[in-house]
């Protein structure tokens, strides 16, 4: 079951075109990539799929409501991380999910119940009274997850969510990502422009200008993807490659050996 769908979807900013033309699926309980450098345009994608721009052309369905002519549903029925902080810091922890509850409607009783399990999903239990100016980057970031899925959204969107984290903090809020898609078969769409952090998708889409330039698991991505060349130059052609062979055979296949004389 296909809880995103889009077809050629198009984003022009004064004459610039930000979303050229693209198609894709993304799949229920799948952790879709989307991957490209930084104005690819995947956060122009992502607001437009949040309702937070109009495309210019095209269309675009979440939990199969369109985004431009049913917004109140797609808001209903998504969980949106952006790239910058947007917690109340003057406020605690259970304070910004209780906040954010009322918005999405969500009744006292079954508030009552997500709380106690978005807290325990990020490990923040211990700290849902704390002022949120005392946390870390990535303890904010895990309550911003937990904010997303207060209203136990169909999908959820995550805007570069580890831009600006040290290494080991990126690597903990990804245990908490893959624990969402295991426990709550949730469907995580999500941008990075981090190579490593793509190989936790299932499927990936690569948008470069614009326009998307691949889109396949992130083993069938790797396979299409040439080995490193090394180029060298050198006076005696023949004898450099003779000797890399030999000092190298078994461990470096030498599909074209290219040495260039000077």
């Amino acid at each position: 079951m296909n809880v995103i769908k889009v077809k050629n979807l198009v984003k022009k900013f004064d004459g610039i075109t930000a979303v050229d033309g693209i198609s894709f699926d993304v799949q229920k309980g799948e952790i879709f990539g989307f991957l490209g450098p930084n104005g690819a345009g995947k956060s122009t994608t992502i607001s437009i799929l949040a309702t937070l721009l109009e495309p210019t052309s095209g269309e675009a369905r979440i939990n199969n409501f369109n985004v431009l002519t049913d917004r109140n549903n797609v808001r209903k029925s998504i969980g949106l991380v952006f790239q910058d902080p947007s917690l109340d810091d003057r406020l605690t922890a259970e304070e910004n999910l209780r906040f954010h509850a009322r918005l999405y409607e969500v009744s006292v009783d079954d508030y009552k119940e997500r709380v106690e399990d978005v807290l325990e999903l990020v490990e923040l239990k211990d700290r849902r009274n704390d002022l949120v100016r005392t946390f870390s980057g990535g303890m904010k970031r895990r309550l911003e997850i937990a904010r997303g899925l207060i209203h136990y959204p169909a999908v959820l969107f995550l805007d570069e969510p580890t831009i600006g984290l040290d290494p080991q903090t990126r690597s903990h809020l990804w245990e908490y990502i893959l624990k969402l898609k295991k426990e709550k078969e949730m469907t995580i769409f999500m941008t990075t422009h981090y190579m490593n952090e793509a190989e936790y998708c299932d499927r990936i889409a690569v948008i470069d200008r614009g326009k998307i330039v691949a889109l396949d698991t992130p083993a069938d991505l790797k396979k299409k993807i040439g080995g490193d060349i090394i180029r060298m130059k050198s006076a005696e052609k023949e004898k450099l490659g003779k000797e890399l062979k030999e000092k190298y055979k078994g461990k470096v296949q030498f599909l074209n050996l290219a040495i260039d004389k000077n």
